[in-house]
Protein backbone atom coordinates (compact mmCIF):
# COMPACT_ATOMS: atom_id res chain seq x y z
CA UNK A 1 0.00 0.00 0.00
CA UNK A 2 1.21 3.27 -1.11
CA UNK A 3 1.90 5.83 1.78
CA UNK A 4 -0.51 8.65 1.86
CA UNK A 5 0.74 11.93 0.87
CA UNK A 6 0.68 13.15 4.61
CA UNK A 7 2.66 10.57 5.59
CA UNK A 8 4.78 10.98 2.71
CA UNK A 9 5.91 14.43 3.14
CA UNK A 10 6.95 13.41 6.53
CA UNK A 11 9.44 10.99 5.43
CA UNK A 12 7.39 7.63 5.45
CA UNK A 13 4.90 8.30 7.66
CA UNK A 14 7.87 9.26 10.57
CA UNK A 15 6.92 13.14 11.55
CA UNK A 16 10.65 14.63 11.78
CA UNK A 17 10.63 17.74 14.41
CA UNK A 18 13.73 19.98 13.51
CA UNK A 19 15.49 22.01 15.91
CA UNK A 20 15.45 25.09 16.25
CA UNK A 21 17.70 27.39 14.70
CA UNK A 22 18.55 28.38 18.20
CA UNK A 23 19.99 25.10 18.87
CA UNK A 24 23.36 23.36 17.49
CA UNK A 25 22.77 20.55 15.29
CA UNK A 26 25.51 18.35 17.18
CA UNK A 27 24.01 16.70 20.16
CA UNK A 28 27.44 17.52 22.29
CA UNK A 29 27.70 20.79 21.20
CA UNK A 30 24.03 21.68 22.10
CA UNK A 31 24.01 20.14 25.58
CA UNK A 32 27.40 21.89 26.08
CA UNK A 33 25.98 25.21 25.07
CA UNK A 34 22.89 24.48 27.75
CA UNK A 35 24.48 23.55 30.18
CA UNK A 36 27.05 26.77 30.16
CA UNK A 37 24.23 28.55 30.07
CA UNK A 38 21.62 26.92 32.54
CA UNK A 39 25.19 26.74 35.39
CA UNK A 40 26.19 30.23 34.72
CA UNK A 41 22.90 31.62 37.01
CA UNK A 42 24.58 30.14 39.94
CA UNK A 43 27.70 32.08 40.22
CA UNK A 44 26.54 35.29 38.84
CA UNK A 45 23.27 35.24 41.48
CA UNK A 46 26.26 34.14 44.12
CA UNK A 47 29.08 37.11 42.79
CA UNK A 48 26.39 40.05 41.44
CA UNK A 49 22.92 39.60 43.95
CA UNK A 50 24.70 38.71 46.67
CA UNK A 51 28.50 39.00 47.54
CA UNK A 52 28.61 42.89 45.90
CA UNK A 53 25.17 44.19 47.64
CA UNK A 54 25.66 42.61 50.83
CA UNK A 55 29.49 43.37 51.16
CA UNK A 56 30.92 40.03 51.53
CA UNK A 57 33.83 40.88 49.64
CA UNK A 58 34.87 42.88 52.46
CA UNK A 59 35.38 39.53 54.47
CA UNK A 60 37.71 38.10 51.95
CA UNK A 61 41.72 37.70 51.92
CA UNK A 62 43.04 36.40 48.72
CA UNK A 63 42.60 33.27 49.85
CA UNK A 64 38.74 33.65 50.16
CA UNK A 65 38.97 35.57 46.28
CA UNK A 66 41.12 32.60 44.99
CA UNK A 67 38.36 30.29 46.60
CA UNK A 68 35.45 32.47 44.92
CA UNK A 69 37.22 32.01 41.11
CA UNK A 70 37.21 28.06 42.08
CA UNK A 71 34.02 27.87 43.23
CA UNK A 72 32.69 29.68 39.33
CA UNK A 73 35.31 28.05 37.25
CA UNK A 74 35.84 24.44 38.52
CA UNK A 75 32.01 23.07 37.86
CA UNK A 76 32.53 24.58 34.56
CA UNK A 77 34.90 21.11 33.92
CA UNK A 78 33.65 18.80 37.08
CA UNK A 79 29.98 19.05 36.19
CA UNK A 80 30.14 18.00 32.70
CA UNK A 81 31.28 14.16 33.03
CA UNK A 82 28.75 13.95 35.53
CA UNK A 83 25.40 15.36 33.93
CA UNK A 84 26.28 14.47 30.21
CA UNK A 85 24.28 12.97 27.67
CA UNK A 86 24.81 8.85 26.42
CA UNK A 87 25.78 10.22 23.45
CA UNK A 88 28.88 12.14 24.74
CA UNK A 89 30.01 9.56 27.10
CA UNK A 90 29.97 6.75 24.60
CA UNK A 91 32.90 8.67 23.05
CA UNK A 92 36.52 8.73 23.68
CA UNK A 93 36.74 11.89 26.34
CA UNK A 94 39.39 13.62 23.74
CA UNK A 95 36.16 13.99 21.17
CA UNK A 96 33.66 15.58 23.94
CA UNK A 97 32.61 18.58 22.69
CA UNK A 98 32.66 20.15 26.24
CA UNK A 99 36.19 19.18 26.80
CA UNK A 100 37.17 20.52 23.70
CA UNK A 101 35.16 23.65 24.74
CA UNK A 102 36.85 24.38 27.96
CA UNK A 103 40.04 23.70 26.73
CA UNK A 104 39.27 26.97 23.75
CA UNK A 105 38.08 29.27 26.47
CA UNK A 106 41.09 28.08 28.86
CA UNK A 107 43.55 29.22 26.47
CA UNK A 108 41.67 32.48 24.91
CA UNK A 109 41.32 33.83 28.79
CA UNK A 110 44.41 32.98 29.91
CA UNK A 111 46.18 35.22 27.20
CA UNK A 112 43.69 37.60 27.57
CA UNK A 113 44.12 38.01 31.65
CA UNK A 114 48.22 37.39 31.07
CA UNK A 115 48.85 39.61 28.23
CA UNK A 116 45.91 41.94 27.53
CA UNK A 117 45.11 42.90 31.05
CA UNK A 118 48.48 45.14 31.09
CA UNK A 119 46.11 47.28 28.35
CA UNK A 120 43.96 47.58 30.71
CA UNK A 121 46.12 49.01 32.95
CA UNK A 122 47.88 51.29 30.53
CA UNK A 123 45.42 52.10 28.16
CA UNK A 124 42.16 52.15 29.82
CA UNK A 125 43.59 53.01 33.48
CA UNK A 126 42.50 50.25 35.20
CA UNK A 127 43.62 48.85 38.42
CA UNK A 128 42.65 45.88 40.83
CA UNK A 129 43.04 46.71 44.58
CA UNK A 130 41.56 43.31 46.64
CA UNK A 131 44.44 41.05 48.07
CA UNK A 132 44.92 38.10 45.84
CA UNK A 133 47.48 36.15 44.69
CA UNK A 134 49.03 37.21 40.97
CA UNK A 135 50.53 35.78 38.04
CA UNK A 136 51.83 38.41 36.10
CA UNK A 137 50.30 41.27 38.14
CA UNK A 138 47.13 40.22 37.20
CA UNK A 139 44.61 38.38 40.24
CA UNK A 140 44.77 34.38 39.81
CA UNK A 141 40.92 35.06 40.64
CA UNK A 142 40.47 37.02 37.43
CA UNK A 143 42.11 33.94 35.50
CA UNK A 144 39.16 31.37 36.66
CA UNK A 145 36.46 34.32 36.82
CA UNK A 146 37.10 35.05 33.52
CA UNK A 147 36.92 31.42 32.53
CA UNK A 148 33.27 31.44 33.70
CA UNK A 149 32.21 34.29 31.91
CA UNK A 150 33.53 33.15 28.70
CA UNK A 151 31.55 30.35 28.69
CA UNK A 152 28.69 32.32 29.27
CA UNK A 153 29.24 34.92 26.77
CA UNK A 154 30.56 32.54 24.03
CA UNK A 155 27.55 30.00 24.82
CA UNK A 156 24.94 32.58 24.43
CA UNK A 157 27.11 34.48 21.46
CA UNK A 158 26.46 30.78 19.69
CA UNK A 159 22.84 30.77 19.87
CA UNK A 160 22.09 34.32 18.33
CA UNK A 161 25.01 34.00 15.81
CA UNK A 162 23.52 30.61 14.35
CA UNK A 163 19.60 32.32 14.66
CA UNK A 164 20.96 35.59 12.75
CA UNK A 165 22.56 33.00 9.86
CA UNK A 166 19.03 30.99 9.87
CA UNK A 167 17.06 34.05 9.03
CA UNK A 168 19.16 35.30 6.68
CA UNK A 169 20.25 31.73 4.78
CA UNK A 170 17.32 32.31 2.50
CA UNK A 171 19.01 35.05 1.08
CA UNK A 172 22.36 33.35 0.35
CA UNK A 173 25.97 32.77 2.29
CA UNK A 174 26.34 36.58 1.49
CA UNK A 175 23.29 37.58 3.95
CA UNK A 176 24.12 34.93 6.16
CA UNK A 177 28.38 36.53 6.53
CA UNK A 178 26.44 40.46 7.01
CA UNK A 179 24.09 38.93 9.06
CA UNK A 180 26.23 36.79 11.45
CA UNK A 181 28.83 40.47 11.07
CA UNK A 182 26.17 42.27 12.78
CA UNK A 183 25.21 39.99 15.63
CA UNK A 184 28.72 40.14 16.73
CA UNK A 185 29.38 43.89 16.33
CA UNK A 186 26.67 44.11 18.75
CA UNK A 187 26.45 41.38 20.88
CA UNK A 188 30.70 41.75 21.51
CA UNK A 189 30.15 45.89 22.66
CA UNK A 190 26.71 45.03 24.29
CA UNK A 191 28.81 42.26 25.87
CA UNK A 192 31.92 44.50 27.42
CA UNK A 193 29.62 47.43 28.16
CA UNK A 194 27.09 45.16 30.37
CA UNK A 195 29.98 43.24 31.98
CA UNK A 196 31.45 46.68 33.27
CA UNK A 197 28.07 48.13 34.17
CA UNK A 198 27.61 45.10 36.48
CA UNK A 199 30.75 44.84 38.46
CA UNK A 200 30.55 49.48 38.90
CA UNK A 201 29.60 48.88 42.50
CA UNK A 202 32.70 46.84 43.18
CA UNK A 203 34.82 48.88 44.89
CA UNK A 204 38.36 47.15 43.89
CA UNK A 205 38.56 47.58 40.30
CA UNK A 206 38.54 51.01 39.33
CA UNK A 207 39.02 53.12 36.30
CA UNK A 208 40.52 56.59 36.01
CA UNK A 209 37.30 57.80 34.07
CA UNK A 210 34.72 55.21 33.94
CA UNK A 211 32.47 57.12 31.76
CA UNK A 212 35.23 57.11 28.98
CA UNK A 213 35.27 53.35 30.38
CA UNK A 214 31.54 52.80 29.29
CA UNK A 215 31.73 53.55 25.82
CA UNK A 216 35.40 54.05 24.30
CA UNK A 217 37.15 51.22 27.04
CA UNK A 218 34.07 49.12 26.16
CA UNK A 219 34.75 49.38 22.89
CA UNK A 220 38.51 48.23 23.27
CA UNK A 221 37.14 45.12 25.22
CA UNK A 222 34.84 44.40 22.55
CA UNK A 223 37.81 43.85 20.35
CA UNK A 224 38.21 40.35 22.39
CA UNK A 225 34.79 39.39 21.51
CA UNK A 226 34.61 40.39 17.64
CA UNK A 227 37.58 38.03 17.54
CA UNK A 228 36.41 35.33 19.70
CA UNK A 229 32.56 35.56 18.65
CA UNK A 230 33.03 33.75 15.22
CA UNK A 231 36.01 32.05 15.46
CA UNK A 232 34.92 29.63 18.73
CA UNK A 233 31.24 29.07 16.83
CA UNK A 234 33.05 27.63 13.80
CA UNK A 235 33.96 24.88 16.00
CA UNK A 236 32.02 21.43 15.21
CA UNK A 237 28.94 23.42 13.58
CA UNK A 238 29.11 22.12 10.39
CA UNK A 239 26.85 18.49 11.50
CA UNK A 240 28.83 16.50 8.97
CA UNK A 241 32.62 17.89 8.70
CA UNK A 242 34.86 15.92 11.04
CA UNK A 243 35.00 16.75 14.74
CA UNK A 244 37.64 18.82 15.40
CA UNK A 245 40.74 17.81 17.88
CA UNK A 246 42.34 18.82 20.64
CA UNK A 247 45.19 20.08 18.55
CA UNK A 248 42.74 21.97 16.25
CA UNK A 249 41.36 23.54 18.65
CA UNK A 250 44.41 24.74 20.70
CA UNK A 251 45.62 25.88 17.85
CA UNK A 252 42.24 28.29 16.52
CA UNK A 253 42.25 29.72 19.97
CA UNK A 254 46.00 30.53 19.96
CA UNK A 255 45.40 31.86 16.93
CA UNK A 256 42.47 33.94 17.99
CA UNK A 257 44.40 35.73 20.89
CA UNK A 258 47.40 36.18 18.69
CA UNK A 259 44.73 37.95 16.66
CA UNK A 260 43.13 40.22 19.12
CA UNK A 261 46.55 40.80 20.32
CA UNK A 262 47.35 42.38 16.93
CA UNK A 263 44.28 44.26 16.95
CA UNK A 264 44.35 45.68 20.87
CA UNK A 265 48.13 47.02 19.89
CA UNK A 266 47.19 48.64 16.64
CA UNK A 267 44.93 50.37 19.00
CA UNK A 268 47.60 51.16 21.48
CA UNK A 269 50.16 52.46 18.71
CA UNK A 270 47.23 54.42 16.62
CA UNK A 271 45.08 55.97 19.02
CA UNK A 272 46.91 55.61 22.50
CA UNK A 273 45.33 55.28 25.78
CA UNK A 274 41.76 56.80 27.03
CA UNK A 275 43.35 58.39 30.48
CA UNK A 276 45.37 61.45 30.58
CA UNK A 277 48.75 60.41 31.94
CA UNK A 278 48.97 57.00 31.12
CA UNK A 279 51.11 55.10 29.60
CA UNK A 280 51.01 53.19 26.15
CA UNK A 281 54.55 51.46 27.05
CA UNK A 282 53.76 47.97 28.32
CA UNK A 283 55.73 45.78 30.50
CA UNK A 284 57.69 43.57 27.86
CA UNK A 285 58.53 47.37 26.05
CA UNK A 286 60.05 48.47 29.31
Amino acid sequence: MAPSPKAARSGGGTRRHPLSPWLAPSPGKRWTELFFLAYSPSWIIWCLCILVPFKIYERLDKWGYLSLGLVAAVPCVLLPPLLQPASERAKPWHQRYWVRANLWIAIFSFIGNYFWTHYFYRLLGASYTFPAHNLNQVPITLYLMTHAYFCLYHALANLVIRRARAAAARHGSAAQAAAEAVVVFALSYATAYGETLTIAHFPYYTFKDRDRMYTVGSLFYAIYFFVSFPMFFRMDEQPRAKPWSLWRTAVDALAAGMLVTCLLDFWRVGLGGIVEGGSSTLPWME
